[in-house]
């Protein structure tokens, strides 16, 4: 860890990077005076780090009170009754009150109103962060020639017109279905013009229309007057028809349509939790300079690519003329929202009046909201919120009260940044048992700024084996998927909140696609989120939020939802409690070597990069080289998964030890291209290795399983090895 000097700012210690970052970057144009900024963040700090504490103290006392009931039931069958008494009785499960709905204001139409993809990018990483923020707008043809979506993937990077062609019938099949016209396809236009702001289309000299001609929005021209854009609507989400007959493609065509534009990632959460490896203050101000950046829409970056020098910027909006001739203005952007850490993990980036680090998620709270007063207070170019909101997604919260204590936190900081009541909208990431089996109660705390709630099977289900890992051996990852909590989990979620009255007010989300590079399976399965009720869910790559924005086409989400509340609740609480036990299922040595085996790759796969290189999120080979995208929350399941093994003698220490030594040869060899990668074998003495040993080995001492305590400390180490050499 860098020996950073320390700024005295009223009762706390702040690192000078950080210190110098926040007065000489973040403060100048916001509005607030420094002393009222420091007062402010020391009262917070003073008054919500003891209550902060005692929340975890909490969790703590919970954890040891529900091992102990299942150690006094091992050998009997959990009377389901007999389970739910004793979790209230503990305050585990709280009881529900009256109905009621959410009371959020001033939210901007991705959030409420416009259904579509997310994308969730790491904030330390500005290239990345400026693709995902354009990445409001796409190319469906560059997306289709680029995957697999076709079934096959590019051979070559010089194009090939077979390929092109093939991806042209599919795009405009896909016009067909989001844009259809009387007795006539989007592949025999031949001729596309503006008359009188009216669409005008032939195909040979008979003219055709759109069957609901309110379907054409508007078009652009060039300075010469020349058509170059049509821009079509369904279900809220926009289609640009580019038109250039100077264009490769363009010039094939017979209408000389070059591309079709999607917009794709209505919204993107720029990530401060586990996509990044941030354990400093340096690290910390990298994304919270990336933040201000995004606040103040100049944020850009220059990089080498091809050995061309690429300066990369955000888009600008898109202004067109509409079909009544009057001039419209297509957000240019995604909608951001920032993700902060949670109640957890302390910093050492700013020590308290008593020389003890802060909690980084009140840090980040200060931090992240002050940033966003940029785009509140700015009056002209590239903006954010339309409405003035900040949008904070706040993860890893266990039931109501830390909902309760979140929501206090957030009116503390507007209140000395002088905001308005609930400027700041939060998210609540339903990831967490005690929070999904409560949920209705958690969004009823945050009822006034609650913008977004959302599944995540990952870290849900680590959170899972880690609250019962005394009830028994938990089934493999794959075989979770099939059980009924997590049916029960993901439609308790949408119907919850439908019932909460978010439809129209906030974003109903779901998990993450986790095959970046299988976009054809994609295609074919991720329609079954918006099919949920679901108007968000989550995409890792811009390619995807394309592909994804398909189903968006095909699915009216809003009727969806009203049909959902129509019906009656579709699971009970027993099946959201039911435990995934290793109990009916005979597992063959194969498949008990083979999980025990992919568990310990994956957790190797990641971790090697996040102590050594600082990668918080990224895309790991698995045990078949399929490339899969990994974070904390893949890595909290799959080690707690093994530790659950360990504990109950599925397998044991020895085993997964020798394991995880030949995994280690393995992510070395897949590795092997990386110039900047150091090998864990044979030698296995390197921070990265003794990470992924901790994190299985003392899975059962981690609070909640979080991997968050493990990576910080030997990460942090491994910095110090770097700076002393």
């Amino acid at each position: 860890m860098p020996e950073y000097e320390f700024i005295f700012k009223n009762n706390l210690r702040v690192a000078k990077p950080l210190c110098d970052f926040i007065e000489m970057e973040a403060l100048p144009g916001s509005g607030v005076a420094p002393d009222i900024f420091w007062d402010g963040f020391s009262n917070l700090v003073r008054t919500y780090g003891p209550i902060n504490k005692r929340l975890l103290a909490k969790r703590e006392f919970l954890q040891k009170k529900i091992n102990l009931w299942h150690q006094n039931q091992k050998g009997k069958k959990i009377d389901f009754s007999e389970y739910k008494s004793f979790l209230k009785n503990i305050e585990y499960l709280v009881p529900e009150g009256e109905d009621f709905e959410i009371e959020t204001a001033n939210i901007d139409p991705e959030i409420g109103m416009i259904p579509g993809p997310q994308l969730v990018v790491p904030g330390t990483n500005a290239r990345y962060t400026i693709n995902a923020v354009n990445a409001r707008w796409g190319s469906l043809y560059d997306a289709v020639y680029g995957s697999d979506v076709l079934g096959d993937v590019p051979s070559s990077d010089e194009y090939n017109p077979d390929r092109g062609g093939r991806v042209v019938a599919f795009s405009k099949a896909h016009l067909d279905q989001f844009a259809p016209l009387v007795d006539c396809s989007w592949s025999q236009v031949c001729k596309i013009s503006i008359v009188d702001n009216a669409l005008l289309l032939f195909f040979g000299d008979k003219k055709v229309e759109l069957f609901d001609q309110s379907q054409f929005l508007g078009y652009r021209n060039n300075s010469h007057g020349g058509l170059t854009e049509v821009i079509l609507t369904k279900n809220r989400l926009h289609c640009r028809v580019i038109i250039d007959s100077n264009d490769i493609i363009g010039k094939a065509d017979k209408a000389n349509i070059s591309d079709i534009q999607i917009e794709a990632a209505l919204t993107t959460i720029v990530d401060c939790e586990d996509s990044v490896s941030t354990v400093d203050a340096e690290d910390k101000v990298l994304a919270y300079r990336n933040w201000l950046g995004l606040m103040k829409g100049n944020l850009s970056v220059c990089f080498s690519k091809g050995g061309l020098t690429i300066d990369r910027h955000l888009n600008t909006d898109i202004g067109i003329i509409t079909s009544r001739g009057e001039n419209l203005t297509l957000k240019g952007r995604s909608l951001l929202l920032v993700r902060n850490v949670g109640h957890l993990m302390t910093t050492p980036s700013i020590l308290d009046e008593n020389g003890d680090e802060v909690g980084e998620g009140l840090m980040d709270a200060v931090c992240t909201v002050l940033i966003a007063l940029h785009d509140i207070k700015r009056q002209s170019g590239i903006k954010n919120s339309t409405t003035g909101s900040v949008y904070i997604v706040k993860p890893k919260m266990h039931g109501p009260e830390e909902v309760r204590f979140a929501n206090d936190v957030f009116n503390e900081v507007e209140k000395f940044l002088q905001m308005s009541p609930n400027t700041v909208k939060m998210g609540i990431m339903d990831e967490e048992r005690r929070t999904s089996i409560n949920l209705k109660e958690c969004i009823r705390e945050a009822k006034s700024r609650i913008a977004f709630i959302n599944t995540g099977f990952l870290d849900r289900t680590g959170d899972e084996i880690h609250t019962s890992m005394e009830a028994g051996p938990m089934l493999p990852k794959n075989d979770m998927k099939l059980t009924k909590w997590i049916k029960a989990y993901e439609n308790r979620n949408v119907d919850i909140g439908l019932a909460c009255g978010l439809q129209g007010k906030a974003q109903i989300g779901k998990g993450m696609w986790a095959m970046p590079d299988l976009m054809a399976h994609m295609l074919e399965q991720k329609i079954d989120h918006p099919k949920a009720g679901a108007n968000c869910a989550w995409v890792p790559s811009p390619t995807a939020a394309i592909i994804h924005a398909l189903h968006y086409h095909l699915i009216n989400v809003r009727s969806v939802q009203t049909e959902i509340k129509r019906q009656h609740p579709r699971t009970s609480i027993d099946d959201l409690l039911s435990i995934p036990l290793l109990t009916e299922r005979v597992l063959t040595e194969d498949e008990r070597i083979n999980e025990i085996r992919n568990n310990a790759q994956g957790i190797l796969g990641y971790v090697v990069r996040w102590i050594d290189q600082g990668i918080g999120c990224s895309k790991v080979l698995d045990i078949n080289n399929v490339g899969l995208m990994e974070d904390r929350a893949t890595c909290r399941i799959s080690s707690q998964a093994l530790t659950n093994w360990i504990h109950h003698g599925v397998t044991s220490k020895q085993e997964v030890e020798q394991v995880l030594r030949e995994m280690a040869i393995l992510v070395d060899e897949q590795n092997n291209t990386d110039t900047e990668y150091c090998p864990m074998a044979p030698s296995y003495d390197t921070n990265a290795f003794y990470a992924a040993c901790d994190l299985v080995f003392s899975g059962m001492e981690q609070p909640s399983g979080y991997t968050e305590p493990i990576l910080h400390s030997r990460r942090s180490q491994q910095k110090d090895i770097e700076i002393r050499n």
